[in-house]
């Protein structure tokens, strides 16, 4: 038990390693737009390895707990979220120290995300729970990065937020306030909703197309299986002579009157003479 809570927390802090680095290559390119847009694109490498290696990362997993909803799948999805938090916290500050210029990029960056009011960071973050489910989605039903090289640039590039790597910005920006734990509570909860509107509403669609396909009352259906058994039901030997008796019956009853009434008539003719 203890080992596979350990491993399921491992998973969480590999993800979370991974992002940070992730956030380290998008930071020095995010100043120009001509190399944003790069940085975006390198920030995939973060994904890619974490689908491929299939660690724990909150914001790819949550999507999928329609799918798995269980006790097992829950507690490693919340293990592997305080792994996120372990590390993207942990390798944000030596990254701090260690890369100053990226301190200084951090720090201006999660004070401009401060200045947004809580329902803009909410949508954002919603956004964003969208394309990561998009992401994730294809990678694990079609075993293509397709998804990943387009869904996560897309979110970094439209501004959306990401609860993880929000968490290394963060701890490499040195901002450590209640407002900016706030932030990151908010974009959890904006991710985990997004993350979930596509299956949702995949449910949705399956239960309609379910009801379409059913009878209208249950008097209807009662009447389309006795239909059917009458329909298919074989006849047997046994009931071909009971109709042979019937038709054979019927004919006798048929014939005595007449017979009857021909020998009256013929004792009535034999008295006359």
């Amino acid at each position: 038990m203890l080992r596979k809570i350990l491993g399921q927390l491992f998973d969480g802090v590999a993800a979370g390693l991974l992002i940070t680095i992730g956030c380290c290559v998008f930071l020095p390119l995010s100043g120009s737009e001509n190399t944003k847009w790069v940085g975006a694109v390198l920030f995939s490498v973060a994904l890619l390895t974490i689908c491929y290696k299939n660690y724990s990362l909150y914001t790819g997993r949550i999507g999928l707990l329609l799918e798995n909803l269980n006790k097992d799948y829950i507690s490693g999805l919340l293990l592997g979220l305080l792994g996120n938090v372990i590390a993207t916290a942990i390798i944000g500050i030596a990254v701090q120290y260690a890369m100053p210029n990226l301190h200084v990029i951090a720090n201006v960056m999660c004070q401009t995300k401060l200045l947004q009011e809580w329902w803009q960071t909410l949508i954002r973050a919603i956004l964003c729970g969208v394309l990561m489910y998009v992401a994730v989605s294809i990678f694990k039903q079609k075993k293509s990065i397709v998804g990943v090289l387009f869904a996560i640039p897309v979110f970094i590039l439209s501004g959306f937020e990401h609860s993880i790597a929000d968490m290394g910005y963060f701890a490499i920006g040195g901002i450590y306030s209640a407002e900016a734990f706030g932030f990151i509570w908010i974009v959890i909860i904006g991710n985990s909703i997004g993350a979930l509107i596509l299956p949702v509403l995949g449910l949705v669609k399956k239960q309609v197309a379910s009801k379409k396909g059913e009878p209208e009352t249950a008097e209807q259906t009662d009447a389309n299986v006795d239909l059917n058994v009458s329909a298919e039901k074989e006849i047997t030997p046994a009931d071909t002579d009971n109709f042979v008796g019937v038709i054979e019956e019927t004919e006798v009853k048929d014939v005595i009157p007449t017979y009857t009434a021909d020998t009256s008539t013929l004792v009535s003719e034999e008295s006359n003479e």
